[in-house]
């Protein structure tokens, strides 16, 4: 039981450390990152098309419903990436 209580530890570390560094990325660092899983994939996908092929097709709607909001919300604000989190001294000694 105790390595089974480590191998869990371990995953746990492991998703957290996943957690992360998708947090950290772009949209676009992480639709490079989906491109590279999916041309590494693309034969074991071909394969389970069949039994897989209608949920990949709507997580991927999903995934581009997503980018739209995520430009939309760009054009409205801006990209938030260069919105500072602390405000300037200025306008925080007022």
């Amino acid at each position: 039981m105790r390595d089974l209580s480590a191998v869990r530890q371990g995953w746990k570390q492991i998703d957290e450390a996943e957690a992360r560094l998708t947090f950290r990325m772009t949209p676009q660092e992480s639709f490079r990152h989906w491109l590279r899983l999916q041309a590494t994939f693309e034969s074991q996908l071909r394969e389970t098309s069949a039994l897989f092929g209608p949920q990949r097709a709507s997580d991927l709607a999903e995934l581009q419903a997503r980018l739209r909001r995520l430009a939309q919300w760009q054009e409205t604000y801006g990209n938030p990436h260069a919105v500072h989190p602390e405000p300037p001294e200025s306008a925080a000694g007022s």
